[in-house]
């Protein structure tokens, strides 16, 4: 059986045009069981999750591919680089807050990695 996170993955982000509130309580720890436990919904309000590499041309080889698939999704996650690691932060600036789609890009993140 695949893990969970691999359905998300599959699908595309959706933007968000506002008048929506963001995803809250059990419906929110749902999705969050649907991503590697690695991203962390910090305040409930963004998704974070530091990546590590062996050296700076590997960790912004990622970078790229992140920029490559946000700009592809639509979705435009913080990227933070430095010698061997990334940080991504990712929420829907739109609501200040997490939705579906912030999810699915994490998921989408993820298979980036493998």
């Amino acid at each position: 059986m695949q893990p969970r996170h691999c359905d998300l993955a599959k699908k595309q982000c959706v933007p968000c045009r506002g008048g929506v509130s963001p995803l809250k309580g059990a419906v929110l720890r749902e999705f969050q069981a649907q991503v590697s436990a690695e991203w962390r919904a910090v305040r409930g309000h963004h998704l974070e999750k530091e990546f590590i590499f062996e050296n700076f041309v590997s960790a912004l080889a990622f970078t790229n591919r992140v920029g490559r698939l946000a700009e592809k999704q639509g979705h435009h996650p913080d990227i933070y680089l430095a010698w061997g690691k990334v940080r991504v932060n990712i929420w829907t600036h739109k609501i200040n807050g997490l939705t579906e789609s912030d999810f699915i890009l994490a998921a989408k993140i993820d298979r980036l990695k493998h």
